[in-house]
Protein backbone atom coordinates (compact mmCIF):
# COMPACT_ATOMS: atom_id res chain seq x y z
CA UNK A 1 0.00 0.00 0.00
CA UNK A 2 1.37 3.42 -0.95
CA UNK A 3 1.46 6.37 1.44
CA UNK A 4 -1.39 8.00 -0.48
CA UNK A 5 -3.55 4.86 -0.30
CA UNK A 6 -2.84 4.53 3.43
CA UNK A 7 -3.78 8.19 4.01
CA UNK A 8 -7.05 7.77 2.09
CA UNK A 9 -7.82 4.56 3.98
CA UNK A 10 -7.12 6.24 7.32
CA UNK A 11 -9.27 9.22 6.35
CA UNK A 12 -12.19 6.97 5.32
CA UNK A 13 -11.91 5.06 8.59
CA UNK A 14 -11.90 8.33 10.54
CA UNK A 15 -15.00 9.53 8.63
CA UNK A 16 -16.76 6.20 9.29
CA UNK A 17 -16.04 6.44 13.01
CA UNK A 18 -17.27 10.03 13.20
CA UNK A 19 -20.49 9.30 11.28
CA UNK A 20 -21.16 6.16 13.33
CA UNK A 21 -20.82 8.20 16.51
CA UNK A 22 -23.22 10.78 15.02
CA UNK A 23 -25.92 8.15 14.44
CA UNK A 24 -25.50 7.08 10.82
CA UNK A 25 -25.96 3.42 9.85
CA UNK A 26 -23.30 1.47 7.97
CA UNK A 27 -25.51 1.69 4.88
CA UNK A 28 -25.81 5.48 5.05
CA UNK A 29 -22.07 5.78 5.65
CA UNK A 30 -21.27 3.57 2.65
CA UNK A 31 -23.49 5.72 0.42
CA UNK A 32 -21.73 8.85 1.67
CA UNK A 33 -18.20 7.51 1.25
CA UNK A 34 -18.71 5.69 -2.07
CA UNK A 35 -21.19 8.11 -3.71
CA UNK A 36 -22.21 5.46 -6.27
CA UNK A 37 -24.75 7.64 -8.10
CA UNK A 38 -23.09 11.02 -7.85
CA UNK A 39 -22.78 12.89 -11.11
CA UNK A 40 -24.71 14.26 -14.05
CA UNK A 41 -26.26 12.58 -17.09
CA UNK A 42 -25.68 14.89 -20.06
CA UNK A 43 -28.37 13.30 -22.27
CA UNK A 44 -30.98 13.11 -19.50
CA UNK A 45 -34.69 12.92 -20.29
CA UNK A 46 -35.69 14.36 -16.91
CA UNK A 47 -33.87 16.89 -14.74
CA UNK A 48 -34.50 19.16 -11.78
CA UNK A 49 -32.71 21.12 -9.06
CA UNK A 50 -33.77 22.10 -5.59
CA UNK A 51 -32.33 23.89 -2.58
CA UNK A 52 -33.49 22.87 0.87
CA UNK A 53 -34.23 25.11 3.82
CA UNK A 54 -30.80 24.24 5.27
CA UNK A 55 -29.04 25.40 2.10
CA UNK A 56 -28.16 21.95 0.75
CA UNK A 57 -28.65 21.88 -3.00
CA UNK A 58 -29.44 18.85 -5.17
CA UNK A 59 -29.87 18.24 -8.85
CA UNK A 60 -31.19 15.02 -10.34
CA UNK A 61 -30.86 13.80 -13.92
CA UNK A 62 -32.72 10.74 -15.18
CA UNK A 63 -32.37 8.80 -18.42
CA UNK A 64 -35.34 6.73 -19.55
CA UNK A 65 -35.53 3.68 -21.82
CA UNK A 66 -38.94 2.32 -22.89
CA UNK A 67 -40.69 3.82 -19.87
CA UNK A 68 -38.12 2.50 -17.39
CA UNK A 69 -35.54 4.54 -15.48
CA UNK A 70 -32.33 3.33 -17.05
CA UNK A 71 -30.02 5.57 -15.04
CA UNK A 72 -30.20 8.42 -12.56
CA UNK A 73 -27.58 10.62 -10.95
CA UNK A 74 -27.65 13.31 -8.28
CA UNK A 75 -25.31 16.22 -7.89
CA UNK A 76 -25.28 17.23 -4.23
CA UNK A 77 -23.74 20.15 -2.43
CA UNK A 78 -24.51 19.19 1.11
CA UNK A 79 -23.87 17.05 4.14
CA UNK A 80 -23.55 13.30 4.65
CA UNK A 81 -27.31 13.03 5.22
CA UNK A 82 -28.12 14.72 1.92
CA UNK A 83 -25.64 12.66 -0.06
CA UNK A 84 -26.65 9.32 1.45
CA UNK A 85 -30.37 10.09 0.94
CA UNK A 86 -29.84 11.00 -2.72
CA UNK A 87 -27.81 7.86 -3.38
CA UNK A 88 -30.51 5.71 -1.74
CA UNK A 89 -33.21 7.31 -3.93
CA UNK A 90 -31.33 6.27 -7.08
CA UNK A 91 -31.06 2.68 -5.88
CA UNK A 92 -34.82 2.71 -5.28
CA UNK A 93 -35.82 4.06 -8.71
CA UNK A 94 -33.25 2.58 -11.09
CA UNK A 95 -34.88 -0.09 -13.24
CA UNK A 96 -38.39 1.01 -12.23
CA UNK A 97 -41.12 2.97 -14.02
CA UNK A 98 -42.13 6.57 -13.29
CA UNK A 99 -45.24 5.55 -11.34
CA UNK A 100 -43.06 3.59 -8.94
CA UNK A 101 -40.62 6.50 -8.69
CA UNK A 102 -43.56 8.78 -7.82
CA UNK A 103 -44.51 6.42 -4.96
CA UNK A 104 -41.15 6.91 -3.24
CA UNK A 105 -41.59 8.80 0.01
CA UNK A 106 -39.47 9.75 3.01
CA UNK A 107 -40.27 6.52 4.85
CA UNK A 108 -39.17 4.39 1.90
CA UNK A 109 -35.79 6.12 1.78
CA UNK A 110 -35.37 5.98 5.57
CA UNK A 111 -35.89 2.19 5.47
CA UNK A 112 -33.02 1.89 2.98
CA UNK A 113 -30.72 4.11 5.03
CA UNK A 114 -31.75 2.32 8.24
CA UNK A 115 -30.62 5.18 10.46
CA UNK A 116 -29.49 8.77 10.18
CA UNK A 117 -29.53 11.43 12.90
CA UNK A 118 -32.98 12.93 13.58
CA UNK A 119 -31.64 16.39 12.72
CA UNK A 120 -30.86 15.07 9.22
CA UNK A 121 -34.30 13.69 8.32
CA UNK A 122 -34.92 16.86 6.30
CA UNK A 123 -32.17 15.61 3.96
CA UNK A 124 -34.33 12.64 3.05
CA UNK A 125 -37.22 15.02 2.39
CA UNK A 126 -35.01 17.12 0.09
CA UNK A 127 -33.92 14.08 -1.95
CA UNK A 128 -37.54 12.95 -2.35
CA UNK A 129 -38.80 16.47 -3.17
CA UNK A 130 -36.08 16.89 -5.79
CA UNK A 131 -37.16 13.62 -7.41
CA UNK A 132 -40.85 14.57 -7.31
CA UNK A 133 -40.12 18.04 -8.73
CA UNK A 134 -38.34 16.39 -11.68
CA UNK A 135 -41.25 13.99 -12.22
CA UNK A 136 -43.78 16.85 -12.05
CA UNK A 137 -41.82 18.85 -14.65
CA UNK A 138 -41.62 15.78 -16.88
CA UNK A 139 -45.40 15.19 -16.58
CA UNK A 140 -46.09 18.83 -17.51
CA UNK A 141 -43.79 18.56 -20.51
CA UNK A 142 -45.48 15.34 -21.65
CA UNK A 143 -48.99 16.79 -21.36
CA UNK A 144 -48.16 20.03 -23.19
Amino acid sequence: MTQIQAAVSDEAKSIEEMLTASGYSKTAIAYYINKPHMGHISDADIASNMTGTCGDTMGITIRMNDGIIEDAKYQVMGCAGAISAAMAVVDLIKGKDLDYARSIDDGTVFKVLQEIPVKKHHCIQLAVKTLHKALDAHNLKQSA
